[in-house]
């Protein structure tokens, strides 16, 4: 459970979900639960023979750039929205047609980052990347918040570039009215920090 600040607002409790392509786990942290739902990486046994394919030459070198831009680059957002139920996949999700809840209702966000470095493994390479969030009301007031709620890691024996997070919160106490969920992920490789925000509304109860 996530349990926020209390104030005249009522006391907000939480839960995150967190799954990323390929991810071993994601690992709770201290007053949240994280649960990885991702696939597990094929992975070749111990002693296995994996042979090495070469790519063409233009390929090769548009890779190579790749590398560089995406070394260099923040770490941002590809993908921010609030979804119709959790992702399916990288890129398999459904947004929402709007961003009106009701009271007690589930938000669920799905996250695509870029930027994130990678970690030498003994399988290569690994992304490792934890999960914060805010939560605002239309003053900039902060409702609620946690931080490095959920590690997000996953393992590869090639740089992953395509990872995704769909995190799922359940505030208790919010009265009707414009709120604002940021969202933050942190790569504990590179330090670097990306924040995004999603408007959102609370609808009076009929």
């Amino acid at each position: 459970m996530i349990r926020g600040k209390s104030g005249r607002f009522g006391t907000f409790v939480g839960q995150a979900l967190a799954v990323g392509f390929g991810a071993r786990g994601a690992r709770p942290a201290s007053l949240a639960r994280a649960l990885s739902l991702a696939a597990g990486l094929a992975v070749l046994p111990a002693g296995a023979f994996a042979q090495q394919a070469s790519l063409p030459e233009g390929l090769s070198s548009a890779y190579q750039a790749l590398d560089a831009a995406w070394q260099q680059a923040p770490l941002s957002f590809a993908a921010l929205a609030f979804t119709d139920g959790p992702s399916t996949g990288y890129g398999r999700y459904t947004p929402r047609a709007d961003a009106v809840f009701a009271a007690g209702d589930t938000l669920t966000v799905y996250a695509e980052p870029v930027g994130f470095g990678h970690e030498a493994t003994a399988e290569g390479y690994g992304v490792r990347l934890t999960a914060g969030f805010e939560l605002l009301n239309t003053s900039g007031q902060v409702l609620a918040e946690q931080t490095g709620f959920a590690d997000l890691r996953a393992d590869s024996r090639n740089r992953l570039r395509e990872f995704h997070a769909t995190l799922s919160f359940a505030f208790e106490g919010l009265r009707p009215g414009d709120y604002r969920l940021v969202t933050t992920l942190t790569d504990t490789v590179s330090g670097k920090t990306a924040s995004g925000e999603l408007p959102f509304t609370i609808r009076a109860s009929d």
